[in-house]
C-alpha cells in the first residue's frame, strides 16, 4: 500500500486498479448471498459505491503546475491528498480501537456492536490531532485543510464501516473476503476508504 502511495504514478493506478477489480469481485459475491435472483440489477449501485472513489482518488493525484519555461501547464502526480486520506482512516482506525478498549461504553450501532461512542469520538479527535500535527511540521498542506480533511476521512470513513458491515450482516458473513488472512477481504480494507474519499474530493475541488 505505501510503496503505491509513495513510489509513481504507475504503480499508483496500478494499486487501485487492483483494489477496484477485488472490491468488485466481492461487492457482487455479497449482493448473489443477499439475493441470488436479482444481484446483477443491485451491482450497478458499485459504480457509485466503489467505481467512483477510486476515480475520485485516482483524480486528486494529479496535480496541473504551470511552468514558466515553456509556458505550459504540466501534469505531475502529487501523493499528498490520497496519503492524507489513507492515513486519516489508519489513524481514526487505530486510535478508535484503542480508546474504545480503554473506555469505551456506549455502544455506537447495533450493525456493529463492537464500536462504542467513546472509540468513535475518540479516534475522530486524535486523528484530526495527528493530521494537523503533520500538516504543521511538514507543511505540504495548510493546517486548516488538514484538519478538514481528517475529520471528513474520519466521520465518513466510520459510515463506510457500517455500511459495509450492515451488507455482511445481511449476507451472513463475517467477511467480504479471505485475500489477507485474519484480515478479511479487499471490501473489509477499503470500506471507509470507499465512502470517504467522494467528500474529500468535493471539499478539495470546490474549498482548496
Amino acid at each position: 500500500m505505501l510503496l503505491g502511495l509513495l513510489w509513481n504514478y504507475p504503480v499508483f493506478l496500478i494499486l487501485f486498479t487492483l483494489i477496484h477489480f477485488g472490491c468488485w469481485y466481492e461487492f457482487v459475491k455479497l449482493l448473489k448471498r443477499i439475493n441470488e435472483k436479482k444481484y446483477l440489477g443491485y451491482s450497478q449501485f458499485g459504480l457509485a459505491y466503489i467505481s467512483l472513489p477510486v476515480m475520485a482518488i485516482v483524480n486528486l493525484a494529479i496535480k496541473r503546475e504551470f511552468s514558466p519555461i515553456d509556458q505550459n501547464f504540466k501534469v505531475i502526480f502529487s501523493n499528498i491528498i490520497p496519503c492524507a486520506i489513507i492515513f486519516s482512516i489508519w489513524i481514526n482506525d487505530t486510535m478508535a480501537y484503542i480508546v474504545g478498549s480503554w473506555i469505551g461504553k456506549t455502544p455506537f450501532s447495533k450493525i456493529s456492536p463492537k464500536k462504542t461512542w467513546e472509540g468513535t469520538i475518540g479516534g475522530l479527535l486524535l486523528c484530526i490531532l495527528v493530521i494537523g500535527l503533520l500538516a504543521y511540521f511538514t507543511k505540504l498542506l495548510t493546517v486548516k485543510d488538514a484538519v478538514v480533511i481528517a475529520a471528513i476521512s474520519s466521520t465518513f470513513g466510520t459510515l463506510g464501516d457500517l455500511f459495509e458491515s450492515k451488507l455482511k450482516r445481511m449476507a451472513n458473513v463475517k467477511d467480504s473476503g479471505s485475500f489477507m488472512p485474519g484480515h478479511g477481504g479487499f471490501l473489509d480494507r477499503f470500506d471507509s476508504f470507499l465512502i470517504a474519499t467522494p467528500f474529500v474530493w468535493l471539499y478539495v475541488r470546490f474549498f482548496l
